[in-house]
């Protein structure tokens, strides 16, 4: 398979003393940053106190960046970090045209041939509240339109 192949670093804090409300905000700043993920994870530290480990990943081009953000935008005193590898399909975003109306989906591809196709949800979205239909209704459309078409 022709999949990008690409050096990351991954980012760890755990954190038992902060706002939770506090951790959009947080996740918006890294993404903006370059993190090409973020996650949190509920985890229980020590005396058994809940926490959460925020997770990002990003570019080690980045590395100061996203450190700096983690200590100034949340109360850890301490963040890990760590090489990884990943491994990616390629993904193009492509306009399709459907019976419910036009939709944006990513295609993934192996540089060879389509892997995935993806409905973006903020898409799909827009047209389940313009159409006054269930969302989950857009998305089955969208997968079986991708099934007959995209995948030839």
């Amino acid at each position: 398979m022709n999949m990008t192949k690409n050096k990351m670093l991954i980012f760890e804090a755990n954190i038992d003393d902060m706002n939770p409300q506090w951790f959009d905000y947080v996740m918006e700043k890294l993404f903006a940053a370059g993190a090409v993920d973020v996650t949190l994870e509920p985890i229980q530290m020590k005396k058994n106190r809940p926490a959460t480990r925020l997770v990002a990943m990003a570019p080690p081009s980045l590395r100061e960046t996203i450190i700096t953000i983690i200590f100034q935008e949340t109360t850890t005193l301490g963040v890990r970090y760590y090489s990884v590898e990943r491994r990616v399909l390629q993904r193009t975003l492509k306009t399709v045209r459907t019976r419910l109306g036009n939709i944006i989906v990513k295609v993934a591809t192996d540089g060879k041939a389509i892997k995935k196709v993806v409905p973006e949800y903020e898409s799909c979205k827009k047209l389940a509240l313009k159409r006054k239909i269930p969302l989950a209704e857009v998305y089955r459309e969208i997968e079986a339109h991708a099934r007959r078409h995209m995948r030839r």
